[in-house]
């Protein structure tokens, strides 16, 4: 499984033509305590840098983008009820929604871990 992130603070892990998607614990800290997260409904289709998902905080409201065009095949349904798991577990139990990638070319516009490390200790 390969990981992928973006300058947005969003993270995609690809396995094959499936991807998992979230924010990075950077962007959950930044945001503060989640209280509500909106995932997309399965059979979505999503472009590159569409709105597909929104987190409340205390803090503020935040858009989650889609990292690569495909259609949603899952949203987090334990986020519903807990939605603090991006709090806790921003990379693993707290992803928001998995989909297929259309084009795995896209892949190739995103940072891999390093390059995300370099970036967040710029800003």
């Amino acid at each position: 499984m390969t990981r992928y992130f973006t300058k947005d603070h969003e993270w995609i892990s690809v396995d094959g033509d499936v991807a998992t998607v979230g924010i990075t614990d950077f962007a959950q800290n930044a945001l503060g305590d989640i209280t509500f997260v909106e995932v997309p409904e399965a059979g979505k289709a999503l472009t590159k840098g569409d709105t597909a998902s929104v987190v409340d905080s205390v803090k503020a409201a935040s858009d989650v983008y889609a990292p690569v065009s495909g259609e949603v095949t899952e949203g987090n349904a334990a986020l519903e009820e807990a939605p603090e798991l991006v709090n806790t577990s921003p990379e693993s139990e707290g992803w928001l929604w998995r989909m297929s990638v259309a084009d795995a070319g896209e892949l190739a516009d995103l940072m891999d871990e390093a390059a995300y490390a370099a970036y967040i200790a710029e800003l």
